[in-house]
């Protein structure tokens, strides 16, 4: 039995992980559940579950908790649950949750305390934070490499990479590959991106997913993340990290050997498959996990090169990368802004990527040494990029 700790428990990937331990009770339990805004879904997951701690960070929250499980908030437990209310709360009880892995499915800057107190507890960290190693890839690797505690990615593409790379010895790997969907708006002309809505832009083509993550993919944001994810994870150069359009999403990534051998992981687009690889790595998969793939169904398999005039994101990652080491933490804060603006009807779909370039020209020679300084400076991008959305949206109106 693997008992599992879930950050992020009632977002897309954390629901998807409770299905993978709902299928497979006797090998997965839920440890520790942490959630955001849904009270009433996170009581519902603490009834089904009975993890040994479920927390929130908002107090409101955490009454709402308390009133769904019909206990008062000064009891602090429900059958043999404890209740938690705070962010260092949280991070205290991911430190100490008798976890054999940690599951950081928290969106945005928000996941790093989380995925910071895993690595420091020397835990599993089984990471969907995609962001946590944008804006503090270093920070991140060194935590690991001190405490000895293991990453593996949960990203369907990472997922796909890490895969594939078993047995295969470090001289051998010439690149690695990214795939991406393209999103729904792959083949839209520029003109048209005015026009483009939010419900429109969260209608993905292939990929059930959160808010954010989807706008991400609409923009190929999303694989501009995971370039400068993919650097940290798998200890290649910006020049070394392919990504080509792959509008089927079967096949989830590759990597290109020196002799010129491509090696490709392929499955049905399903969360539950790269997740339910990261609880269980290195024991044997699970079954009955994903439905099986028919080859005879899959009438092609097409490639594209990325259009990086309408989607400048993964061109600004790679400068990003070789730039200052600030960089790669002011492109996420700034889309991380745009994304939420956009979701609020404030700011267009075409701005989401002005505001970025803004700010990497106001921003985008910064630096940072400790996570102090890492965080002031994306409290900095955030509080300028609300201002310049609110400007944006004022010319809109």
């Amino acid at each position: 039995m693997k008992r599992i700790a879930i950050l992020g428990s009632t977002g897309s990937i954390g629901g998807s992980a409770l299905e993978v331990l709902r299928a497979h009770p006797g090998e997965l339990s839920a440890s520790l559940l942490v959630a955001g805004r849904q009270a009433a879904e996170l009581a519902r997951q603490v009834r089904e579950f009975r993890p040994a701690v479920a927390a929130v960070a908002a107090p409101a929250v955490y009454a709402e908790l308390c009133g769904h499980l019909g206990v008062s908030e000064s009891k602090g437990s429900w059958e043999g649950t404890k209740l938690l209310c705070g962010e260092g709360e949280i991070v205290a009880a991911v430190r100490e949750a008798a976890a054999d892995v940690v599951l950081a499915a928290i969106v945005g800057m928000a996941g790093l305390p989380g995925v910071l107190a895993a690595l420091d507890a020397g835990k599993v960290l089984a990471l969907a934070n995609k962001e946590s190693l944008v804006v503090a890839g270093a920070l991140v690797l060194e935590r690991a490499r001190r405490s000895g505690s293991r990453i593996i990615p949960v990203d369907s593409e990472h997922s796909a990479i890490y895969q594939v790379l078993q047995g295969v010895r470090s001289e051998e790997l010439a690149s690695v590959i990214l795939t991406a969907s393209g999103g729904p708006f792959r083949n839209t002309p520029f003109a048209e991106f005015a026009a483009i809505t939010p419900e429109r832009a969260l209608k993905h083509p292939q990929w059930a997913m959160g808010a954010k993550i989807t706008i991400d993919s609409a923009t190929m944001m999303n694989k501009a993340l995971e370039v400068i994810e993919a650097r940290w994870l798998f200890d290649v150069a910006s020049e070394r990290i392919e990504v080509v359009v792959h509008p089927q999403s079967i096949i989830h990534s590759m990597v290109r050997l020196r002799d010129e051998t491509v090696l490709a992981q392929m499955s049905l687009p399903d969360m539950k498959g790269p997740i339910a690889y990261a609880l269980r790595h290195p024991e044997a998969r699970l079954p009955r996990v994903m439905r099986p793939l028919d080859l005879t169904a899959v009438r092609e398999l097409t490639f594209q090169p990325v259009d990086n005039e309408r989607f400048p994101g993964i061109s600004r990652a790679r400068a990003c990368l070789d730039g200052p080491k600030g960089a790669c933490a002011v492109l996420n804060a700034a889309n991380e802004v745009a994304v939420a603006e956009f979701l609020g009807h404030r700011i267009g779909f075409p701005s989401i990527n002005a505001l970025i370039g803004e700010a990497l020209e106001q921003f985008g020679t910064s630096s940072y040494e400790t996570v102090e300084d890492l965080t002031n400076l994306c409290s900095s991008v955030t509080e300028w990029a609300r201002g310049r959305a609110n400007e944006f949206s004022r010319k809109r109106a």
